[in-house]
């Protein structure tokens, strides 16, 4: 339970998690994720039978983190410490994490919201909008992201290397639950009003961005490649249909300045699709997001020397243009000339010769990052040199051994000339 100033409520969530666990026969812990309590709050929660965890780093997520780093059990249940969750029905999730599940989520949707437990605006509006785009980006079947009341496999989790600190980590943990195609199930959950005189921790506004921001930080896809596509998809229809003249629907005439309007949104979209891809490369070597398959099979299709090409066939096209606009000014004697016919073919020159940059410098960067993916490998598998250096040891004591062994048997044997020399001269004695 992260933990900031609940003395009003924590010693009746620990208290009622210990007696879940007594009337269960379940061999379970309550840890408190202190977050820098003023209030008491840590000495209630040890009066209370639970063992208290000094968390540094301000927030809800590194609150959350430090807990269940230094919690000792395999499955690990987390829940809001202001008694707005019962933990007396944990055990539908207990039994779904031994029936193989690696993610429990409680669905609050599902299990009933009692009057004033959740703002109207959160109820209706916010948590709705942004488990929609949770399952619209990372095509989860989660129907409440930001369940505060969820148990997991503690090693399962620890693996996904969760790194957000504030609220943004209730997503965090779905998302990339989710990526790594863990087993993920839902309980329903009853959320009552906490038990608390103050004002909760949310903001509403701040922390729903937070949410928000990461949904799409973390989907390349919708957040660089669809809006590009569409950017240049609109740009280039437009653009091929104002290019030989003046374009009118019903009473409205589109003519040069659309034409404009549409180059520069098919620059941008093009940049859009160029971050999507770059983007996406840089987190799957980082780790941030699983591999791709397809993404991959860009990657290697799309060489140095290809971008290159495409980059220079563009840079052509847009000098042709400019020549053609040239040669459109001489025939006017280098005068005045009339916008509509000179925009005609200098925006779409301008536009390809930025194009063609924009190519160039993508395959560049992807190139940077194929570099740096590939410099200096390791002339040995760590793995197996550690099974080298294992063997060697595993030979010297055998030798160690096998001389010892020879040394001894080398006594037994002088010994027993040794005791044979004494019994002849004993013999010959007698």
């Amino acid at each position: 339970m992260p933990c900031l100033n609940e003395a009003e409520t924590v010693e009746t969530c620990v208290r009622k998690t210990i007696g879940f666990f007594e009337e269960k026969g379940i061999d379970g812990e309550v840890v408190i994720a202190d977050n820098g309590s003023t209030d008491g709050s840590q000495q209630l929660a040890r009066d209370a039978g639970a063992r208290v965890v000094p968390v540094i780093d301000k927030g809800y997520g590194n609150a959350l983190m430090g807990g269940i780093s230094a919690a000792r059990g395999r499955y690990v249940a987390m829940g809001d410490a202001d008694d707005s969750y019962d933990f007396t029905t944990l055990g539908p999730f207990l039994d779904e994490l031994r029936d193989g599940a690696d993610l429990v989520m409680g669905n609050r949707f599902k299990g009933g919201i009692a009057d004033g437990a959740m703002p109207p605006l959160h109820r209706y509006l916010g948590n709705p909008v942004l488990s929609f785009v949770g399952r619209l980006f990372f095509r989860s079947k989660i129907g409440d992201f930001h369940c505060g009341l969820r148990a997991f496999d503690k090693e399962a989790i620890m693996r996904l290397g969760l790194q957000t600190g504030g609220m943004e980590f209730a997503s965090e943990m779905v998302v990339k639950a989710t990526l790594q195609g863990y087993d993920i199930r839902e309980v329903p959950t009853t959320l009552s009003p906490d038990g608390r005189s103050r004002a909760p921790h949310l903001n509403t506004w701040r922390d729903g961005w937070r949410h928000l921001r990461f949904l799409m930080l973390y989907s390349p896809r919708w957040l660089f490649l669809i809006p590009g596509l569409v950017f240049m998809t609109v740009g280039l229809l437009a653009g091929i249909a104002l290019s030989t003249g003046p374009v009118t629907v019903g009473e409205i005439a589109f003519d040069v300045d659309t034409l404009v309007g549409a180059g520069a949104a098919l620059v941008i979209g093009f940049q859009a699709v160029l971050f999507a891809l770059l983007t996406k490369v840089y987190a799957m070597q980082e780790g941030f997001l699983p591999h791709d398959r397809r993404v991959q099979k860009i990657i290697d299709w799309w060489s140095l020397e290809r971008g290159l090409l495409l980059g220079g066939v563009l840079a052509v096209a847009g000098l042709a243009g400019l020549v053609a606009s040239l040669l459109h000014w001489r025939v006017n004697s280098f005068g005045e000339l009339d916008p509509r016919e000179s925009l005609r073919i200098v925006v779409p020159a301008a536009t390809a010769l930025v194009m063609s940059l924009q190519a160039v410098f993508a395959s560049l960067f992807v190139s940077i990052l194929g570099i740096r993916r590939r410099q200096h490998p390791p002339v040995i598998d760590p793995a197996e040199e550690a099974a080298g250096v294992v063997d060697a040891a595993a030979r010297r004591v055998a030798r160690a051994e096998a001389d010892e062994k020879a040394e001894q048997a080398g006594k037994a044997e002088k010994a027993e000339k040794v005791e044979a020399r004494e019994n002849a001269a004993r013999h010959k004695d007698g």
